[in-house]
């Protein structure tokens, strides 16, 4: 009997990548807000829906991967524990982020260093995760589940997301991702999301990510 495809957990790397950028960039981009309200919705707007997709895809990690790994692989359950336990760290972290996020959008540059703190406290907190995630989480995964099995988590983020710009997530995702993984990416989307992609969701991203950038 062959052995089963395994899935491309390289994927993984990519989506982090998202988390890793964004979080990274937020001196600068909220620098670059400093007394224009208008840009200062953008760059919260953008945030807002970046801190979204980081709690589903925790979730979907928890409800989909973590089970698993832990069934299949119980000699690493202290791995797949420890990686439960850094995401109630971050999620700690992140609810500081929405309120500071909250504020900033609220009240202006007056926030603006509460903000900064609290987004690098996140990304202190989620770097140092992803790190432990793809040198040991990911290799499991590779090694223990399935194809089908992984491709449940794309699905369950989107299906479950809760901000108002999936293009956004999904274009970001696809800026990491190879011209393959592109491919294999809108091969297996349901077909509403490949024409809510393909009519306004690429364009809206670009015009989006633009502007994010333009003094970013």
């Amino acid at each position: 009997m062959s052995e089963p495809l395994r899935p491309d957990t390289s994927e993984m790397a990519a989506v982090h990548k998202v988390f890793r950028s964004s979080f990274g960039s937020a001196p600068d981009l909220i620098g670059s807000a400093k007394g224009d309200d208008a840009r200062r919705a953008l760059i919260a707007d953008y945030y807002a829906n970046v801190m979204c997709f980081l709690e589903v895809h925790h979730d979907g990690e928890e409800e989909l991967l973590f089970p698993l790994l832990a069934e299949r692989v119980p000699e690493q359950r202290d791995l797949v524990d420890q990686a439960t336990s850094d995401h109630r760290k971050a999620l700690a972290a992140l609810e500081d982020s929405k309120g500071a996020l909250a504020a900033w959008q609220e009240n202006g540059d007056a926030e603006s260093a509460s903000l900064e703190r609290s987004l690098a406290a996140l990304d202190g907190v989620l770097s140092a995760h992803l790190d432990m995630e793809e040198a040991q989480i990911v290799p499991l995964a590779g090694d223990h589940v399935t194809v089908e099995e992984w491709g449940m988590l794309p699905a369950h983020g989107f299906a479950n997301f809760t901000g108002d710009k999936v293009w956004l997530i999904l274009g970001l995702i696809r800026e990491n991702f190879t011209n393959e993984q592109r491919a294999i990416m809108l091969a297996h989307m349901p077909p509403p999301a490949v024409e809510m992609w393909q009519s306004m969701g690429e364009a809206s991203f670009d015009q989006m990510m633009a502007e994010v950038r333009q003094n970013g």
